[in-house]
């Protein structure tokens, strides 16, 4: 190879390697610029995938959850619909009729399990002291004995004993109303009283003697001094529910019956009863009570009057 040839060949691989020299940086620099550049790119597709998988996981967790609570809705409207297809469709005027009768049933269910408790109705049996304020009076001789014979005058007892029986009825539970646990009966009684025994009755022997007087109407018999009370009256008692119960009478009506008859042969005596008293139950429906009552007639009884007072006791049966 001549000089010349030599001298080509080195210039030339001097300019190669200088080339070379100078590409290489270049290149690194590009392929680093590349490679990051596609690892960028790599990181903002992963971001991305990230991104978008979160909000793809966000909106189905909330389409899950809208799911359930549609799924929750329609489940209480199925229910509803059971039960609504399972009650019958009630008229306006058969559910009246119905509300009517369970409140009959209530009220007839109350009524027997306090009817069980106590009994409303009483009858009753008494017995006791009694008291004329004035004698009675009774019988005269009709015959005119001036200073010869006596009368009978006035009969002269003004105490008395007295027996009898009544009946309780109950008419209302409040007073009509106006006071809950206060009791309205209706009271029917008859008393047998009797003042006092084998009273002279009629013309006197002493005055038959001493007139000489054939008549038959000389009368040594006695009598029984009494009379008999039919009474009406309204009861007011008070705590019903409770064993102890007392009781008044604002004002009754009485009828009386004398014997021996007055002396006009008068024997019925109206007047009014007043009267107060309380019971107690003793052992189931039966009752023990006190009373007192003033008997206070409208007028005298042709001579007679029966106005006096009868305190006693009583022992009464609930039915």
């Amino acid at each position: 190879m001549t000089s010349k040839a030599k001298l080509a060949l080195g210039v030339t691989t001097a300019l190669v390697a200088f080339a070379a020299a100078t590409v290489a940086p270049q290149a690194a620099a590009h392929a680093s610029k590349k490679a990051h550049k596609h690892a960028k790119k790599a990181a903002v597709e992963t971001v991305e995938t990230h991104t978008s998988s979160f909000s793809h996981s966000n909106s189905s967790n909330a389409k899950v959850d809208a799911l359930e609570s549609q799924l929750q809705a329609m489940q209480a409207e199925i229910r509803s619909l059971r039960a609504a297809s399972g009650r019958a469709t009630i008229d306006p005027d058969t559910a009246k009729v119905q509300e009517l009768d369970q409140w009959m049933n209530t009220v007839k269910a109350d009524g027997h399990s306090s009817s069980k408790g106590a009994k409303d109705n009483m009858v009753f049996f008494r017995g006791g002291y009694g008291y004329n304020v004035d004698k009675r009076g009774g019988t005269l001789d009709p015959t005119n004995a001036a200073g010869v014979g006596t009368l009978n005058g006035a009969i002269s007892n003004n105490d008395a004993w007295y027996f009898g029986a009544g009946f309780d009825f109950s008419l209302n539970d409040n007073l009509f109303g106006m006071m809950q646990g206060t009791e309205v009966l209706a009271e029917l009684m008859f008393d047998y009283k009797q003042l006092g025994e084998r009273k002279p009755n009629g013309i006197t022997t002493a005055v038959g003697n001493a007139e000489q007087l054939p008549v038959p109407g000389v009368n040594t018999q006695t009598a029984t001094v009494n009379s008999l009370s039919l009474a009406a009256s309204p009861k007011i008692k008070f705590l019903k529910g409770s064993n102890f119960r007392p009781w008044l009478i604002p004002a009754g009506f009485e009828l009386s019956i004398i014997s021996p008859p007055s002396d006009a042969i008068t024997v019925l005596n109206p007047g009014m009863m007043f009267g107060a008293g309380a019971d107690y139950k003793i052992w189931k429906d039966v009752y023990a009570g006190a009373d007192v009552r003033w008997h206070q007639a409208f007028d005298n009884l042709d001579g007679v009057n029966t106005n006096g007072v009868t305190a006693g006791g009583y022992l009464g049966l609930g039915f």
